[in-house]
């Protein structure tokens, strides 16, 4: 979704960029609650009510409070800077939604995969399909309140990440530290393409 487009309030010699970052995770995990707080448009959400059909399907035992869940996308739109955009794609956190994802990570410059210490196992399954695609990433570990803090080097110990991949903490619920990833993940993607361009070059 990269494109370009000209800022008639320059007089056409600005050009602003928009792009996409994907905020991914297990199911629970914050993400519905990381593109409301942080999107600065009305943002567009696909959930439904948790019913009597989820029981035997998803593991609702870590989320007891969690009546609804996202069965297609989260939508929203952030400008960072006068001449960049981003717009914000939450995958379903379910399984037996992951289907989607892989029409929801094309064209993305990267993603957000979100994790909960209390549930580490569910971030497994997003971190291997990140590295699958090839797709750059940073690790945001939602600090849930009350939630039993460890280090960050204990985190990526217990999830076996590889030393280049970014790590910071997150309260999803704060447009500012929800931003503060935005900025993280666009940052460490576009590091990623100019090497990769100079090692094409080469």
């Amino acid at each position: 979704m990269d494109s370009v487009h000209s800022d008639a309030r320059n007089g056409g010699s600005r050009t602003a960029a928009s792009t996409k970052i994907v905020i991914a995770g297990g199911f629970g995990v914050g993400k519905t609650t990381m593109v409301g707080s942080v999107s600065e448009i009305v943002p567009l959400r696909t959930e439904a009510l948790v019913t009597n059909e989820s029981v035997g399907v998803d593991d609702l035992a870590q989320t007891p409070g969690k009546s609804t869940t996202t069965v297609a996308m989260d939508f929203g739109r952030i400008t960072l800077a006068e001449d960049l955009v981003l717009y914000l794609f939450g995958t379903p956190g379910q399984k037996r939604f992951w289907f989607m994802w892989d029409d929801l990570v094309r064209g993305a410059i990267g993603a957000i995969v979100m994790v909960d210490t209390a549930r580490l196992d569910a971030a497994f399954a997003p971190l291997d399909y990140f590295e699958s695609k090839n797709v750059p990433f940073i690790v945001a570990v939602n600090e849930f309140e009350g939630g039993r803090k460890f280090g960050l080097h204990e985190v990526a110990e217990a999830l076996a990440l590889p030393d280049d991949v970014p790590m910071i903490t997150l309260d999803a619920r704060d447009p500012d530290s929800a931003k503060r990833a935005l900025i993280r993940i666009t940052e460490f993607a576009l590091t990623r393409l100019a090497a990769q361009q100079r090692q094409a070059v080469v």
